[in-house]
């Protein structure tokens, strides 16, 4: 009995180190654009009944409770929370924070479609939007070099101001992507969610219409981790890390007890 409390411990000291992983990255991020936060998620192992509940005790009785011992914890998962960051004004003309549900949709090297909150956004040497890193916008939008403003509408809706013109031209349309379970988007890496079997296929559509959020121009929208609400997070890791490890050391003395007195 002694030597299983050791390895349920040390299930609970493996759980409590993704915990903190999980925390430290969400920290890390506190100050990147459109992040959104993790939480891990925690299943009880299996169980090794020792006496069934309900058994009978006797031809016309049945036993009300059972001895079930349990064999630790592992991490099951971890779930990225989709709640709302705080919206900041950059005054970059063209920097979007979406308000509400959507991601843009954002055109990989290879032809894919990945999605994003983070609306940094700029042009490259085409005059095409793109994200900080260089991948466009899609669908495809390019902007006149000769563009004296650029207005992007809550809608989406991107316009030019253009020499010679007294009013702006309509140059493209910014489409939101949504989907039935935004917690089953798969994150990887440089501010993009990849479309899995869990979240569902994407469902494109205009800002502010039916689900969809509206765009703000010129702001960005921040992480939403609360940095005192993981602090609490890390210190209840670390207690639930420090009884775990009590425990392994409590069994090692009853153990070494055992053997002395062998």
């Amino acid at each position: 009995m002694t030597e299983r409390a050791l390895w349920v411990a040390k299930t609970g000291l493996d759980a409590q180190q993704t915990r903190m992983a999980v925390i430290a990255n969400n920290l890390a991020n506190v100050n990147t654009t459109g992040f959104k936060k993790d939480r891990a998620m925690f299943d009880d192992l299996m169980y090794q009944n020792i006496r069934q509940v309900g058994g009978q005790n006797t031809q016309n009785t049945q036993s009300p409770t059972g001895t079930a011992v349990g064999t630790g914890v592992r991490a099951v998962s971890t779930e990225k929370i989709f709640s709302q960051g705080n919206v900041q004004q950059t005054s970059n003309t063209l920097d979007v924070a979406i308000n509400g549900r959507g991601f843009l949709q954002i055109t990989m090297p290879n032809g894919d479609t990945n999605y994003t909150r983070d609306g940094s956004l700029t042009l490259d040497s085409t005059g095409q939007l793109v994200t900080a890193t260089g991948l466009p916008v899609s669908p495809a939008i390019t902007i006149p070099q000769t563009a004296l403003s650029v207005t992007i509408g809550t809608d989406g809706t991107v316009s030019a101001q253009m020499p010679g013109t007294p009013t702006p031209s309509t140059i493209g349309q910014i489409e939101l992507a949504d989907f039935i379970n935004p917690t089953g988007l798969q994150a990887v890496g440089e501010n993009l969610f990849k479309a899995t079997g869990s979240s569902g296929a994407p469902i494109v559509g205009i800002a502010g219409q039916t689900q969809f959020g509206t765009l703000t121009q010129g702001s960005l929208e921040t992480s939403n981790v609360n940095v005192v609400e993981e602090l609490v997070n890390m210190i209840e890791a670390q207690r639930a890390y420090e009884m775990n490890s009590k425990a392994i050391s409590t069994a090692d003395q009853m153990l070494s007890f055992v053997t002395q007195n062998l």
